[in-house]
């Protein structure tokens, strides 16, 4: 018995070596192969950025050549996207005074200083949010053993904000000329020198000649079935098309549409949901109907370290329609005013202003507009949009003095009445506000308005709707219920006595 039990444990030490030493053997095996075939060389001993998802300027490569080898398309991919990994690196660490990160992007010699300005900023409680939109580098010279590159980076578009014990003290757009100086270390392009040539503030784009948009009689447009969901799967291009039919056969020779972001992909716009939009674009142009297109809804954040995302998102879609024939205008944001007091004025309107200069910058053709909720946020940047669009939910009584005190403060723009209506619902959460025949009187009492005064306009909304999404109005009863009979026309397709007064 106790012969068996030795046999048994001899056999079960060797089992046990035999084992570990093929584990050990398949990892050591493993391991080499890892990183000598086709490992991801951004796993290898580097931190990952997740740029793509994160920070995305806008770069273009001026291509005259350099001093040096030559440079293939990969490795010139290899060094832009260690460049700008290492640009977003330090946008982060000078945000949160950290310098996780830096040592992967930066030479030693290069660190230093970066370790010295954030160890100071933190002793000081400064801290600095900052982001580049826009870079222009130029190779002048490549070393012949590859391992060395020193570019210049013209106009590089740069905002920051810089804040003490929490508190706003700076904030600024410049527009700078760098000098880098790249080594490849461990397969990596690190920064070992950059430095700053020259500084200028950003000009701010003035609007000297407006874009003319005509007489502008129109409706903020979604198809009665799919409100807040106009690009989804049960998009019908048909149903849409039999809209138009009826707006423009009510007098109205303008809409306005939105563009949800998030839906539409942000950043990575979805080419299904470009199509869809150009199809909507095409049979508005076929039913001779203008087009105002809102850029951004459903999108409130305005963190500097989006910039770059929002900013592609706008720079594809105007590109893609900058010469689209049913346009009449962008329209930025709706309502950002609203996000004032949760995400800052400061910002709102400086993330505002970036992309009013880069829509101006890739169409000259068509008109850019800010939907403002109210008169009294109408008049910010009113000399850099083409013309002045605010909405209008207060009293009638008071609009037409409301619209020529606005005149008088802006006297050089055209002024649109972007949104505006009254809902026909008058049940239990609000039994005496309204009915149909309130609201056909309303309409009929502001038209008169708008025709005294040729105030170009554009109404909320064609339909009644079944269904208000929370993050349109909210949860509250008497808030979304009232919101779904705004419409001229009811949820069954019958046109309301207010549709009299849709366009006259």
């Amino acid at each position: 018995m106790v012969k068996t039990n030795k046999i048994i444990l001899r056999t079960t030490l060797v089992l046990s070596y035999l084992l570990i030493t093929s584990i050990i053997l398949f990892l050591i095996s493993s391991l080499f192969s890892y990183f000598n075939t086709g490992a991801d060389r951004s796993e290898i001993l580097h931190t990952k950025v997740e740029r793509s998802d994160l920070y995305l300027p806008k770069i273009s490569w001026k291509n005259d050549g350099n001093e040096g080898r030559f440079i293939n398309n990969q490795t010139l991919q290899d060094v832009e996207n260690d460049y700008l990994d290492a640009w977003y690196v330090k946008h982060i660490a000078n945000k949160v005074n950290i310098t996780s990160g830096l040592d992967d992007y930066y030479t030693k010699n290069a660190r230093e200083n970066l370790f010295n300005f954030i160890r100071q900023n933190k002793n000081e409680n400064i801290h600095i949010e900052a982001t580049t939109l826009e870079h222009n580098p130029n190779i002048e010279f490549f070393s012949e053993d590859g391992q060395l590159i020193a570019l210049k980076d013209d106009h590089v578009v740069e905002y920051k904000k810089v804040f003490k014990d929490d508190i706003l003290m700076l904030e600024t757009t410049e527009v700078s000329s760098y000098k880098a100086i790249l080594l490849l270390e461990d397969n990596f392009w690190r920064i070992r020198h950059l430095v700053k040539e020259k500084t200028s503030e950003l000009k701010k784009v003035v609007t000297s000649s407006p874009i003319k948009i005509g007489i502008m009689k129109g409706i903020n447009y979604y198809p009665q079935a799919t409100p807040w969901n106009m690009y989804g799967e049960s998009f019908n291009i048909n149903v849409i098309d039999a809209d138009f039919k009826i707006i423009e056969g009510a007098g109205l020779n303008t809409i306005r549409i939105f563009v949800p972001y998030e839906d539409f992909g942000k950043a990575s716009v979805k080419a299904g949901k470009i199509d869809k939009l150009k199809q909507i674009l095409d049979t508005a142009e076929k039913n001779n109907i203008k087009v105002v297109v809102t850029l951004f809804d459903f999108y409130g954040n305005y963190d500097v370290m989006d910039w770059t995302l929002n900013q592609k998102h706008a720079r594809t879609i105007v590109s893609a329609f900058k010469d689209h024939e049913a346009i009449i205008a962008w329209d930025i944001k709706n309502e950002p005013n609203l996000d004032f007091d949760s995400r800052g004025k400061t910002t709102v309107i400086a993330w505002l202003e970036h992309l009013l200069i880069l829509v101006k910058s890739i169409d000259k053709k068509h008109a850019v507009t800010i939907g403002w909720s109210n008169t009294k946020s109408a008049i910010i940047l009113k000399d850099q949009v083409d013309f002045v669009s605010f909405h209008y939910y207060e009293d009638i009584d008071d609009f037409e003095i409301e619209y020529q005190l606005l005149q008088q403060k802006i006297p050089n723009r055209t002024i649109v009445l972007g949104e505006f209506g009254i809902s026909s619902y008058g049940g239990f959460w609000k039994p005496f506000n309204s009915s149909k025949t309130k609201q056909a009187a309303y309409y009929k009492k502001i038209q008169k308005v708008l025709t005294k005064n040729a105030i170009p306009f554009m109404s909320w909304t064609l339909y009644d709707f079944d269904k208000i999404p929370e993050d349109v109005i909210g949860r509250l009863p008497w808030r979304f219920i009232p919101q779904k009979k705004f419409g001229f026309i009811t949820k069954k397709g019958v046109k309301k006595p207010s549709f009299e007064f849709i366009a006259k």
